[in-house]
C-alpha cells in the first residue's frame, strides 16, 4: 500500500497520478501525519472513466459463474489481508483496533458473501406474456464513499456493481484512503479483469465533482452528508445519470413504556456511542416516556461515564478519537450549543476526556429533557452525543420521531411485539429495527426524505446497478395481423392491449 500513495489504479495497472496536489492523512489519535497521498485531478478521473468504459463489454458479458468467482476471490482476499486492513483503518480514522477487527472488517466479506448468494438465484430475465423483461448492467459507475466505515461503504457498493456486470471508478474519502488502496490491491490479486475496477484518490471538490459530472459515467452511488449529496446531485444533473444516495440521519430510538428500561437504555446508549458516534444510523434521539425519563437518564449517564476512551492501539479501549480536527471542533460546538440552549447535561461535556491531552478525543455526552425543536435534537452531530427526549404517549412518540428532515433509520423497543410492529409501520424511515436485532445484510438499506434515495444491500443493492428493458413480442412467433393500417403521415401505436382498429391509438 505504501508504494501506491502517489498512484491511481487504472486499467488494471498502478499508474502515476497526474494531479500535483498532495493530501495529508492525519492520524486522529496523535494529530501527526501518517501518510501523504497524491490527489487526482480531472485528467486522472477521465483516464479512469475511459478504462472503465473500455472494459464494460468484458464485464457485462461475463457469465454468472465468472461474476461469482470474482466475489468469492475478493472475499478470500479480504480474509488474507485482514490485519493490514484493520491497522490501516485504525491509523486513518482512529477506530480502536479491537473494533476494527470485530466490527468494521467483517462487513466486507459479509456483503461479498450476501451478494454472491443473491447473484446465484437472481432472475435477470422474466417473461410477462409475450414480453421479456430483462435487467442489464447500467454501465460505468462512480462510487464515492465516506471515511466512517471505510470497508463497509466501499464493499456494499462494489459487490453489487460487479455482480450486475458494471465497471466502476472508486473515489474514497481523502480521510480514509489507506484502506481503499489495500482494497484495490485485493481486487488486483483476485483477478478481476483490467478496467472493471479503477481507483482515484482525491477530495470532493476535485475528483468527486469531476466524477459526478463526467458524461461517460452512467451512475453515481454516493454516501456522505446531505450537504455533499446535494452538490453531487447537481453535478450529475446535466448528464441525467442515475444517482443513488445514502445521506445523513438523526435516528429516533423509541422506548415504549413496557420495556426492560435497564436493558433498552444501556444497549441504546452503547449503539449511539459506537464508532465514536460516527454512524449515519446512530440512534441519537432516545425517546422515553416522561414517567421514566429520570431513571433512563441515570442509566444512560452511567453508560457514558464507564466507556473507556483512549488510544486505538489499546485493546481495552472502546472508543477512539473522532476522525479529524474539523469533526472534533464541530462536535464540541454542538455540545456547547446544547448547554447554552438549556438542555440538561447529564454526562460528558466539551473538551477531551481526562488524561488525553492530544488527539481528537470527545467525551461521551448525554443530554436529557431535550427540546425536540433544538439544534442538538434536529441536526446530525456525528459524534458521541445522546439526546433524551420525553414523550407523553405512543402518538406523541411517533410524532416526535417523524418530525425530522431525515429518515434513514429508527429503533423501537417494546416487550409487546405487536405493539412495536404497529409503531414501526408508522415511522417514516427506510430502516426500522425492533428490539435491537442482529444485522441483516440482505435487508434493504436506505433512507426517506433528506436521508437519500435508492437502496443498498442484498437484492435491492443489486437492482440499483441494473437497467430494465422490456422486449415486446419476444414470445410471439409472428406479429398479430391488424385490420387497420396507418394512413399517410400517421404512426401506428400498439401497446399490445387491444387490436389497433379498436384502440384507435394514433399519433399525427
Amino acid at each position: 500500500m505504501q508504494d501506491h500513495l502517489e498512484q491511481s489504479y487504472i486499467g488494471g495497472r498502478w499508474v502515476a497520478t497526474q494531479g500535483r496536489r498532495t493530501i495529508e492523512v492525519v492520524n486522529p489519535a496523535t494529530e501527526e501525519v501518517a501518510a501523504r497521498i497524491r490527489a487526482a485531478d480531472p485528467q486522472d478521473v477521465d483516464a479512469a472513466v475511459s478504462a472503465a468504459r473500455e472494459a464494460l463489454p468484458r464485464a457485462s458479458g461475463a457469465s454468472r459463474a465468472e461474476r461469482l468467482e470474482w466475489l468469492r476471490a475478493l472475499s478470500a482476499g479480504f480474509e488474507r489481508r485482514k490485519e493490514e486492513l484493520c491497522q490501516a483503518m485504525s491509523t486513518e480514522m482512529g477506530v480502536p483496533i479491537t473494533a476494527a477487527r470485530n466490527i468494521h472488517f467483517g462487513s466486507g466479506p459479509a456483503h461479498l458473501n450476501e451478494t454472491a448468494r443473491v447473484l446465484e438465484r437472481f432472475a435477470f430475465d422474466t417473461e410477462h406474456g409475450t414480453t421479456l423483461v430483462t435487467r442489464e448492467p447500467i454501465g460505468v459507475c462512480g462510487l464515492i464513499t465516506p471515511w466512517n466505515f471505510p470497508i463497509n461503504q466501499v464493499v456494499c457498493k462494489l459487490a453489487p456493481a460487479l455482480a450486475a456486470g458494471c465497471t466502476v471508478v472508486l473515489k474514497p474519502s481523502e480521510v480514509s484512503p489507506l484502506s481503499a488502496l489495500l482494497i484495490a490491491e485485493i481486487v488486483h490479486e483476485a483477478g478481476v479483469p483490467a478496467g472493471v475496477f479503477n481507483l482515484v484518490n482525491g477530495d470532493g471538490p476535485g475528483a468527486g465533482q469531476a466524477l459526478a459530472a463526467h458524461p461517460d459515467v452512467d451512475m453515481i452511488s454516493f454516501t456522505g452528508s446531505t450537504r455533499a449529496g446535494i452538490a453531487i446531485a447537481k453535478a450529475a444533473a446535466d448528464t441525467v445519470k442515475r444517482v443513488g444516495q445514502e445521506l445523513g440521519g438523526k435516528s429516533p430510538n423509541i422506548l415504549l413504556d413496557d420495556v426492560d428500561l435497564e436493558r433498552a437504555v444501556t444497549l441504546g446508549a452503547n449503539r449511539c456511542f459506537n464508532n465514536s458516534g460516527q454512524s449515519c444510523v446512530s440512534p441519537t434521539r432516545m425517546l422515553v416516556h416522561s414517567s421514566q425519563l429520570a431513571r433512563a437518564t441515570e442509566i444512560a449517564a452511567g453508560v457514558a461515564r464507564t466507556i473507556r476512551v483512549g488510544p486505538p492501539e489499546d485493546e481495552s479501549v472502546a472508543l477512539g478519537p473522532v476522525a479529524n480536527r474539523r469533526q472534533y471542533e464541530a462536535v464540541n460546538a454542538y455540545i456547547a450549543d446544547g448547554i447554552a440552549s438549556g438542555a440538561a447535561l447529564a454526562a460528558g461535556g466539551p473538551g477531551r476526556p481526562a488524561g488525553l491531552e492530544r488527539g481528537f478525543y470527545v467525551r461521551p455526552t448525554v443530554f436529557t429533557d431535550v427540546d425536540p425543536a433544538s439544534r442538538i435534537a434536529r441536526e446530525e452531530i456525528f459524534g458521541p452525543v445522546l439526546c433524551l427526549i420525553a414523550y407523553q404517549d405512543d402518538e406523541d412518540a411517533i410524532r416526535i420521531a417523524n418530525d425530522s428532515p431525515y429518515g434513514l433509520a429508527a429503533y423501537i423497543q417494546s416487550s409487546d411485539l405487536e405493539r412495536a410492529r404497529r409503531v414501526a409501520r408508522r415511522i417514516r424511515a427506510g430502516n426500522v429495527q425492533i428490539n435491537y436485532p442482529s444485522v441483516d445484510r440482505g435487508a434493504p438499506f436506505g433512507g426517506y426524505k433528506q436521508s437519500g434515495n435508492g437502496r443498498e444491500w442484498g437484492e435491492w443493492g443489486l437492482m440499483e446497478y441494473l437497467e430494465i428493458k422490456g422486449i415486446q413480442g419476444y414470445g410471439a412467433a409472428d406479429r398479430p395481423a391488424h385490420g387497420w393500417r396507418p394512413r399517410a403521415g400517421e404512426i401506428e401505436i400498439d401497446l399490445g392491449l387491444q387490436p389497433a382498429q379498436d384502440a384507435r391509438d394514433r399519433l399525427a
